[in-house]
């Protein structure tokens, strides 16, 4: 039922005629598995370049994903050369070293704690929505670091809808990324993630998850 408080415009009602024809949709299971159920973390990598005009389809992919608001406050460094990659090294914990080093790619995936500043295009029917978190430094941290948490889901399932592999990594030095590839910005480090294309045959077996009574409660 359409609200009456609301005006639809003519994008408004093709966007809503897209999602309906959406629902009759099949996802196939051949998909599931390689965005999730069997796709892996991969720590070794065939010698084959990522072009950028994929990186930058995947970009605009992980970019449909939802966040708050649309704040959208994630930031992306694409590491592709030698010298790139050592400026990264000196951050990285030893076990992640040899892998993010032979990766085709190193993605930086930082969060802009100021992300309120492009709300007249990224929520430009009411940007005061997000541009209240000017007064709200903490809160404002807080929302983009989320958000921006939820933005390096999409990176991988947009990486791997585009054949490629992901390596996501938390162990490094958040406090020197900062300072080697966002000084001087409002952007904050938080997780590394290696792309390419796997090797396969160095993959170890699946470690075991939680199951669902041991972590949900439907109440």
């Amino acid at each position: 039922m359409s609200d009456p408080l609301i005006e639809f415009d003519d994008r408004d009602l093709a966007a809503q005629r897209a999602v309906k024809h959406l629902r009759g949709l099949v996802i196939d299971k051949d998909t599931i598995r390689r965005l999730l159920s069997e796709a892996r973390t991969h720590n070794a990598w065939h010698e084959r370049d990522v072009p950028d005009e994929t990186l930058r389809s995947i970009h605009d992919l992980m970019q449909k994903g939802p966040t708050s608001a649309n704040g959208s406050p994630a930031r992306l460094v694409f590491l592709q050369s030698d010298d790139a990659k050592e400026r990264l090294r000196p951050a990285l914990t030893p076990g992640n070293v040899e892998k993010t080093m032979s990766a085709p790619v190193t993605a930086i995936l930082g969060y802009d704690i100021e992300f309120w500043r492009n709300a007249d295009v990224t929520f430009p029917h009411k940007p005061e929505v997000q541009t209240a978190y000017q007064e709200k430094p903490e809160a404002s941290e807080t929302v983009a670091f989320r958000n921006s948490s939820l933005q390096g889901a999409y990176l991988i399932i947009a990486s791997r809808a585009h054949d490629l592999d992901c390596g996501p990594m938390s162990g490094f030095d958040n406090k020197l990324v900062d300072l080697e590839f966002f000084a001087g910005t409002t952007i904050k480090s938080n997780l590394l993630c290696n792309l390419g294309y796997g090797d396969a045959d160095r993959l170890l077996k699946r470690s075991p998850r939680l199951g669902f009574d041991m972590v949900c409660e439907i109440l």
